[in-house]
C-alpha cells in the first residue's frame, strides 16, 4: 500500500517532499566528544556524560525563511502520506538521514490540543487546555520517541545488514507499551523485545501490552531506578539497542511534541505556558528541544515558559530549582507511576537547557498524591481522559497559579502524557478507599463513584431518579 501512495504523483505534486540530508553524530553535553551515528552508544566513553544528537548542517536549514518552513510543515500536516502523517511530519527536524522507506508510522502523533470548560478552568485558576497524548497507538507519548527510534533502528538495520538485534528498555509500564509496539512491527528475523519492569510497581493494564505485543517481560524487585541500573550496564556492555529516554534518538521523536503545540496553535508562542510532567526528564528535555529548534529557525519568534511538575514523592528537581543543589531522592509510592524517579537520567540536559535558553522561563511546582489524584478526576468529569500524570500537570498548573509561580493573564498548555484506562486500578482505589498508607492520600466523598444495583423496573429507576411523569 505505501508503495501504491508513494507512486501516486497526484499526492506526491501537493507535499513538500523530504529529502534526506544532514549530517548527523552524537555529541557529548559534557566534553564535546562526537560519535558516529551508527554506533550503539549513549553515554560519552570519555566523560560519561550524556549524548544529544547534531546536526553538523543544520545552519543550512537557517538559510530557508521562516515562512517556507511554515508552508513545508503546513503541507504535510494534511497529506495523506502515511510516512509523514506522524512525527516525521517534521523530518529535517527529527531524523533527516532517514529514508522515507524506513520510517515506521502506526498513526501516533497529531493529537488534540481540548479545551477546559469554563467550571474546569474556573478549579484551576484559569483558562487552559490539554494536550492528549493518551490518544496515541499505545495510549501514551513514549509513541512520538518510539515512532523515531524504530524507524532509526530499522534504517541501520537496512544499512548495515543487521540480524538478532534486541531491543530492551527499562519501564514503569508506558514505554515498555510503547517500546513491544513499535519492535513488534518490525521482521521477528530481525528484532526481539525485552523490557524491565519493577514488580508490582505497573498497573495490570500497562503489564498486558507488552505481554500482548510479544515482548519478553522480566519483572525484578525494587524500582524504575533499579531497572534502569541493569538496562544502563547491559547497554554498556552488550550489543543492545537501548529504548530509554537515555539513547537520544528517543528524544527527537518526542520533540514533535513541541513543534504540534506550535504549529496547532498557529505559530504562535507569546504568553504561552506549557505545563509537562517530569518523570526521568526526558520528555521535558524533549519538549524544551524543540522550542528551542523552531526559535532558532525563526518559525517562532519567543521560547514559551515552561512548568514542570512532580510529586512530592519524587521532586529532586523542584528541589534544586528551589535550592540550587541537585540531590537524588528515594522516592515513595505515587500514583503518578512515571514519577516515581528519585534521579532523573535527563536532568543534565535539563539543567543545561535551563542555563542556555530557558533561564527565567522555567519553574517547578511539587504536589501531593491526594493534589494528582483529584486533578486526575476532576479533569475526567469535566471531559477529559487524563491519566495519572495527567493529573499531576492539572494539579501542578492548579498550584502553580494559586501561588502566583506563573500568571492566570498566559495561555497554558498541560500535557497529558497517557490514556486514562491505563491508570483506571487507582480511580477504582480511590473509589474504594482502599490506597496503601504509604501513598498518603485523602480521599473525598465528593470525586468518589460506585456503581448502583436497582431492580429491572421503569418505575423504580424512575423513582430513584426522582423523576416526574410527563401530564
Amino acid at each position: 500500500m505505501n508503495e501504491q501512495i508513494l507512486d501516486n504523483e497526484a499526492i506526491m505534486s501537493d507535499v513538500n517532499m523530504p529529502e534526506v540530508k544532514g549530517s548527523l553524530v552524537y555529541k557529548c553535553i559534557g566534553c564535546g566528544q562526537v560519535y558516529d551515528i551508527y554506533e550503539f552508544v549513549y553515554i560519552c566513553l570519555e566523560c560519561g556524560s550524556l549524548l544529544k544528537i547534531h546536526n553538523t548542517e543544520f545552519d543550512q536549514f537557517k538559510q530557508i525563511p521562516a515562512e517556507k518552513w511554515k508552508e513545508i510543515f503546513d503541507s504535510r500536516r494534511n497529506t495523506l502520506l502515511p510516512e509523514l502523517s506522524g512525527v516525521f511530519r517534521f523530518h529535517e527536524l527529527i531524523l533527516p538521514v532517514v529514508t522515507m522507506q524506513d520510517i515506521i508510522y502506526l498513526g501516533e502523533a497529531q493529537t488534540p490540543i481540548v479545551r477546559a470548560n469554563p467550571e474546569l478552568s474556573a478549579w484551576v485558576g484559569a483558562p487552559f487546555s490539554v494536550k492528549n497524548d493518551g490518544l496515541n497507538p499505545s495510549a501514551s507519548f513514549k509513541d512520538r520517541g518510539m515512532a523515531s527510534a524504530i524507524s532509526f533502528l530499522n534504517h541501520v538495520i537496512r544499512v548495515k545488514n543487521l540480524d538478532n538485534v534486541l531491543g530492551i528498555c527499562a519501564s514503569t509500564g508506558d514505554t515498555s507499551a510503547a517500546a513491544a509496539l513499535y519492535l513488534s512491527y518490525l521482521p521477528k528475523s530481525k528484532v526481539s523485545a525485552v523490557v524491565l519492569l519493577p514488580q508490582g510497581k505497573v498497573t495490570p493494564q500497562q503489564l498486558s501490552q507488552p505481554l500482548g505485543s510479544g515482548a519478553r517481560v522480566i519483572e525484578m524487585p525494587g524500582v524504575f531506578d533499579d531497572c534502569m541500573r541493569i538496562v544502563e550496564e547491559l547497554a554498556q556492555k552488550y550489543n543492545v539497542f537501548l529504548l530509554n529516554s537515555k539513547n537520544p534518538v528517543r528524544i527527537l521523536g518526542q520533540k514533535s511534541y513541541a513543534y504540534e503545540i506550535a504549529q496547532q496553535l498557529g505559530w504562535d508562542t507569546t504568553e504561552l505556558v506549557v505545563v509537562v510532567p517530569i518523570g526521568n526528564a526526558g520528555n521535558i528535555t524533549a519538549v524544551m528541544e524543540g522550542f528551542v529548534d523552531l526559535q532558532s529557525l525563526g518559525i517562532i519568534d519567543e521560547l514559551p515558559c515552561i512548568l514542570g511538575v512532580q510529586s512530592h514523592h519524587a521532586d529532586p528537581v523542584s528541589r534544586w530549582h528551589s535550592t540550587g543543589d541537585y540531590v537524588p531522592v528515594k522516592v515513595s509510592p505515587s500514583v503518578a507511576q512515571a514519577a516515581m524517579i528519585g534521579d532523573p537520567v535527563s536532568f543534565p540536559k535539563v539543567r543545561q537547557l535551563v542555563s542556555e535558553y530557558f533561564d527565567g522561563r522555567f519553574f517547578v511546582v511539587s504536589v501531593s498524591e491526594s493534589e494528582i489524584m483529584e486533578g486526575m478526576l476532576t479533569a475526567n468529569r469535566h471531559g477529559h481522559v487524563v491519566c495519572t500524570q495527567g493529573g499531576e500537570s492539572v494539579a501542578g498548573l492548579k498550584k502553580a497559579l494559586k501561588n502566583h509561580v506563573v500568571l492566570d493573564t498566559k495561555r497554558f498548555v498541560v500535557d497529558s502524557t497517557s490514556h486514562q484506562l491505563k491508570f483506571s486500578s487507582f480511580q477504582q482505589m480511590y473509589f474504594d478507599d482502599t490506597f496503601d498508607s504509604g501513598y498518603g492520600i485523602q480521599t473525598k466523598d465528593e470525586l468518589k463513584n460506585k456503581p448502583i444495583l436497582l431492580e429491572a423496573r421503569a418505575t423504580t429507576i424512575a423513582q430513584f431518579l426522582g423523576l416526574k411523569k410527563k401530564d
